[in-house]
């Protein structure tokens, strides 16, 4: 599910002002980070916010076409990933938001903590999941365009039933997030695992939730049968 070793990045959704990579790319899990610019008028520059980053070779070219990087972003508790490690390269703070618990313990770097709004990126951040059972906290981005989800939807292949470009996560397939995600009607959809949508982006997340119990059956069934090797 999981690689390790040798990192060899693989560029994906590429977009005016923002780019995302696979660190992994054999990897079932395909872990995808993203960053985005976002203008700065104080320094007549550009700033960059990388979220649940998992490092390699070549990143910080990738963060260097962008701008210079302000800010790295933890958007599910699990997915310290190498947030601190690209944080403290760059020295700046890892942002954490404010109802998340447990992650800020885990960074040896200094940790900003966000509200309803990531500083002044644009972007409001709002809950998608805070539940105890099973144990997830998933906090999602939007700024009006791009719609940034950690890990309620994914393009993964164990994500995803027949004919969806977004499935939402098996663990959460019967009960799906749509009160979170529902009716933002973004661009562009980014996710923690695998490419992004960006064309009809708000059709392929309304057709994920709605779509969610119905094909849960056939996506188990599919899970089971590449685990057995059928």
């Amino acid at each position: 599910m999981k690689a390790d070793g040798e990192a060899d990045l693989h560029e994906i959704d590429r977009f005016g002002g923002g780019v995302g990579w696979i660190a992994y790319p054999d990897e079932t899990m395909e872990r995808a980070s993203h960053a985005v610019s976002v203008s700065n008028e104080e320094t007549e520059s550009d700033d960059v916010w990388v979220i649940d980053p998992v490092d390699a070779p070549g990143v910080d070219d990738l963060l260097a076409d962008l701008g210079t990087v302000a800010g790295v972003v933890v958007g599910l508790d699990r997915h310290t990933r190498d947030s601190a490690a690209i944080a403290r390269r760059h020295d700046v703070p890892v942002y954490v938001p404010e109802w998340m618990n447990g992650v800020a313990d885990e960074l040896d770097v200094p940790v900003e903590r966000f509200g309803s709004r990531l500083a002044d990126t644009g972007f409001e951040a709002f809950r998608i999941r805070d539940s105890s059972l099973p144990p997830w906290q998933e906090v999602g981005l939007f700024d009006g365009e791009t719609l940034i989800v950690p890990e309620s939807l994914g393009s993964s292949s164990y994500f995803r039933g027949d004919r969806e470009r977004l499935g939402v996560h098996p663990m959460l397939r019967l009960t799906p997030p749509h009160e979170a995600l529902s009716g933002l009607n973004p661009d562009r959809v980014l996710v923690g695992h695998g490419v992004g949508v960006l064309d009809n982006a708000a059709i392929a997340v309304e057709d994920a939730l709605s779509g969610s119990r119905r094909k849960a059956p056939g996506l188990y069934a599919k899970t089971l049968r590449s685990a057995l090797g059928i």
